[in-house]
Formats: C-alpha cells, sequence, structure tokens
C-alpha cells in the first residue's frame, strides 16, 4: 500500500433524532453560559424553537445569516457577540448560518455548536468563505471548526425537496472532488465512496416520501461523511467555480453546485478515471458525469446555470477568476475548455468531453 497521512479533525458528533434534546448537556461540556444563536430570517422559527431548549443561556437571536457570508453581516454579527460577551456561538441551518458562526470564531475564537438543518457538511470542516466586493475568498483555520455537531433528522423534516436534492448533490460534490484530490488517502476515499452512496440513496426513498425520517437520517450520515472529506484533502475545479459563481454573481450556493459538478467532473474524468470508477459505483451507474446529471434531472433539481440567474455576459469574467490563482486539479485548467464546460453548464447541457 502506498503512504500517505490522514488528518482527523476534533470535533463531536451527536448523531440520531431527538439529538436535539442533548443540547443544553453539550453547552455543559464547553462551559457555555451566553450563547448567540445564529440563524437565517427564515428559519428564525426553528432557532426560537431550539433556543428555547436552552433558556436563559440565550444572550440573543441574529437572524441575519446570509449566503456567501456578506463582509457586512459578518462584521454586524461580530460586533453583537462582542456587546454581549457571549461565550458560544450556536448555528442553526445550513452552510450560510454554519458559515457566519466560523466568520466570528475566526476573530474572536468562539466555540460553536453547529446543528445543521440542511445537508451542506461545512459543519465538519475548519474551511470559512468571507465574501466582500464581489469576491469570496475562502481559506482554513482551525478556530471555525464546530467543537459539536447535532445532527437531529428530525429538523430537517421540513426541508422542501428542492432544496432536498440541491443540498445532498451540494454535499456529494465535496466527496466527489475528494476522490481525486491531491493529498487524498484511503480513509477518505472510503468516507467519499460511502457518502455518495448513502446521499443518492436517500433521494430515491425521498421522492417517495419526504417525511421519511429514516432516509432523513440517511441523508444527514452521508453529508457527515461528505463534509468530513471537504474537510480533510484539498479541492479542486469544481469547488473553485462554484465559490467564483456564487461569490462573485450571488447564485445560489448548492444551486450551483448542482449545476457545475456533472461538467466540472466531465473535465477531469480522463485524468482522474479511478475517482470516476468510485464515484459510478456509489451511484450504481456506468458514467459518473452524466450519472449525477441525470440524479438531479430525475428529482427536478435545475441544470443549466440560466434557470438559477446567471447572466451570459459574465462566463468570461467567471473563467478569468478559475485561472488567476493555480490550484491542484487533476487536469491543467485552460481557458477555452473551461469556457466550454461554462457554456454546456449556462444551456443545461448533458455532459460531454
Amino acid at each position: 500500500m502506498d503512504s500517505f497521512v490522514y488528518n482527523s479533525n476534533p470535533s463531536r458528533i451527536i448523531f440520531g433524532p431527538d439529538s436535539i434534546d442533548g443540547l443544553p448537556e453539550e453547552l455543559d461540556r464547553l462551559g457555555a453560559r451566553r450563547a448567540l444563536v445564529l440563524c437565517t430570517p427564515h428559519q428564525r422559527e426553528k432557532a426560537q424553537a431550539v433556543a428555547d431548549r436552552i433558556g436563559a443561556r440565550v444572550a440573543s437571536i441574529f437572524d441575519g445569516a446570509a449566503m456567501h457570508v456578506p463582509i457586512e453581516v459578518a462584521r454586524k454579527a461580530r460586533a453583537l457577540a462582542t456587546e454581549l460577551e457571549v461565550d458560544c456561538a450556536l448555528a442553526i441551518g445550513g452552510g450560510s448560518t454554519v458559515g457566519l458562526g466560523k466568520a466570528i470564531a475566526l476573530e474572536s475564537g468562539l466555540p460553536i455548536i453547529a446543528v445543521p438543518t440542511t445537508y451542506a457538511g461545512s459543519e465538519v470542516t475548519p474551511i470559512y468563505g468571507i465574501t466582500e466586493g464581489g469576491v469570496k475568498k475562502t481559506g482554513r483555520d482551525l478556530r471555525v471548526l464546530p467543537k459539536v455537531v447535532v445532527y437531529d433528522p428530525k429538523l430537517t423534516l421540513s426541508l422542501p425537496m428542492d432544496l432536498t436534492v440541491t443540498s445532498a448533490i451540494n454535499a456529494i460534490a465535496h466527496a466527489a472532488e475528494g476522490l481525486y484530490a491531491h493529498d487524498g488517502n484511503p480513509v477518505t476515499a472510503l468516507m467519499a465512496e460511502e457518502g455518495i452512496r448513502a446521499c443518492a440513496a436517500s433521494l430515491q426513498s425521498l421522492r417517495d416520501d419526504p417525511q421519511n425520517l429514516a432516509a432523513r437520517g440517511l441523508a444527514l450520515y452521508g453529508a457527515w461523511l461528505c463534509g468530513t472529506v471537504l474537510g480533510a484533502v484539498s479541492m479542486g475545479l469544481h469547488h473553485k467555480l462554484c465559490h467564483t459563481l456564487g461569490g462573485t454573481f450571488d447564485l445560489p450556493h448548492a444551486d450551483v453546485h448542482t449545476v457545475v459538478l456533472p461538467h466540472a467532473l466531465q473535465y477531469n474524468a480522463e485524468a482522474a478515471p479511478q475517482a470516476m470508477i468510485r464515484i459510478a459505483r456509489a451511484l450504481g451507474v456506468a458514467n459518473a458525469p452524466m450519472g449525477l446529471f441525470a440524479l438531479a434531472e430525475s428529482h427536478g433539481a435545475p441544470v443549466s446555470l440560466n434557470a438559477i440567474g446567471m447572466d451570459e455576459s459574465g462566463l468570461d469574467q467567471a473563467v478569468e477568476l478559475a485561472v488567476s490563482n493555480q490550484y491542484p486539479n487533476p487536469r491543467p485548467l485552460e481557458r477555452a475548455p473551461l469556457r466550454k464546460l461554462l457554456d454546456q453548464a449556462f444551456e443545461g447541457a448533458a455532459p460531454a468531453p
């Protein structure tokens, strides 16, 4: 067997139906007495219900979390955390809310407890992203890794099916790129394949019954594995493109991942054949890029950038931003092939060599 390095991130994972009932004990473990609860505006009611479980230990609820963590929102939340002298951030929601918690922790070192209500996976990574001046900048820092993650599938039962599908495919993207990461290893490869399998299988069951609690649990399990891969190894072209498109053109995060993933995999397919075999095997298909395109299309998810609000005039800018900083990817980044990739993604065409 080849030599490898595997770094595990120190998170405590609490998993299962009604696991949210243990939240007071988790706060006790951290010695937290004043928590700032974070959420998006439309998740305020759910955040309040969770906050009610810890009562007087809630210093305030900040419901201004937004996609791609605009720097203005981060500054406002940081100021409130300082003003209230909180000793913990409790992030209830998806990637946007967890991302805001990370933006606070990056400066203050506050511990984060994450309570995911989507399948983003970012709650188990030390990766943060903040958007300023139309550019999303990302980085890695262990200070932003949530100390505790509470996965309660009951909290995801109300997630609409359109968001369920794109969120799960967003999770799959982490594992798919992890399978051809230059710093990948056998441990993350196992997690990646199982994570893809679990997320895809959950969607089949949830299409028939969105209230299927076992399938919701399977999706969260898959998201946890995929997110763990994201936090352990480097990402490539797909994530670079999605951060560029999302942060610069303010496109919905999970939708961008859903649209771009089949085309990014097709771009890398010949340079990463073993990764494509494992992705296809996890999906139960013959061709990985086509399998992911079909997964999205068959579940009614968007398959074109045009459909999610991208203006065609921005494609050239997206290409330039994508190649402006080189990063590890199985295939070299070339402007003409990348423009072809984005053209196909814009039109919603099936991925082609």
